[in-house]
């Protein structure tokens, strides 16, 4: 019977495809441990992490070395009764009946800064010590030591006060016209009287009238200023004194933050400043 040429045996060439494929293998093989045996590169190195180490981007450092220098101001006011003159007749509150103790001073709460240790200057906001009785300022130490006003600005809504102590601690007050939106900032003070409290937020704007004709200039920020906070410091991560809290923006009468606060630009407080002699 006549075979074909075309029709080779299988098993005439079988032994050389085992061989080929075990070829493949091998060099597939000693590709891979060579690779792993040339030394990488510079460039080859760990690319660096993109989420900074939380020890690195806390403000924990930044909160200790400024916290001690914000103070809580405490303000002794006339009642709003004793502007009454009607309410300051006994006959008529009994009438009416208020109690005589509406005519007890009242003890309002504020917040400030140390700017000169030496000094003993505190800057804070006029608002937070109109009208007062007495003014004392109580630092972070535990110390209270009473303040007496040395230079008052209503227009700026400024004040600067003066205590007597020894080892007082200052924060340095920067250059507000540095400032860019955006740039983050450090609310430290007393609201609603809970003791001293930090909120973070950015710059959301700089040289923003609070309304329209206003004069002045403020840095707008959304970190949470509240009432009690006024007249403690803005500061920038430098720990330098930007601003100082001055009001906020509130649907509510102003009793809580919608991350709408205002403060009072820290080269207005230096001519202030400048212009104490003693």
């Amino acid at each position: 019977m006549a075979i074909s040429a075309g029709m080779a045996e299988p098993s005439s060439r079988s032994p050389a495809l085992p061989l080929i494929l075990l070829a493949i293998v091998a060099a597939a093989l000693a590709g891979g441990i060579v690779a792993r045996l040339i030394p990488l590169g510079e460039s080859s190195a760990a690319a660096p992490a993109l989420v900074a180490p939380a020890s690195e981007i806390s403000l924990s450092p930044l909160i200790r070395k400024t916290a001690p220098a914000v103070v809580t101001i405490s303000v002794l006011q006339p009642s709003p009764a004793q502007q009454n003159p009607l309410l300051r007749d006994p006959f008529f509150r009994r009438y009416m009946g208020v109690p005589d103790t509406a005519l007890e001073p009242t003890v309002a709460a504020g917040s400030g800064v140390i700017v000169d240790g030496r000094r003993g200057l505190v800057i804070t906001n006029f608002h937070v010590v109109q009208e007062a009785q007495a003014v004392a300022v109580g630092l972070k130490d535990g110390r209270k030591v009473a303040a007496q006003p040395v230079a008052l600005a209503p227009q700026l809504d400024l004040a600067v006060l003066r205590i007597d102590a020894k080892n007082l601690p200052q924060l340095p007050l920067g250059d507000s016209d540095k400032l860019s939106v955006g740039d983050f900032v450090v609310a430290i003070g007393n609201p609603f009287g809970l003791g001293q409290t930090v909120t973070s937020g950015i710059v959301s704007a700089t040289s923003r009238p609070l309304v329209a004709g206003d004069s002045r200039r403020f840095i707008q920020t959304d970190a949470p200023i509240n009432p009690g906070n006024s007249g403690g410091p803005l500061i920038d991560l430098h720990g330098d004194v930007v601003g100082i809290n001055s009001a906020l923006f509130s649907p509510n009468g102003g009793q809580g933050n919608i991350g709408i606060g205002f403060a009072i630009p820290s080269n207005v407080v230096k001519t202030l400043l400048s212009s104490i002699k003693t």
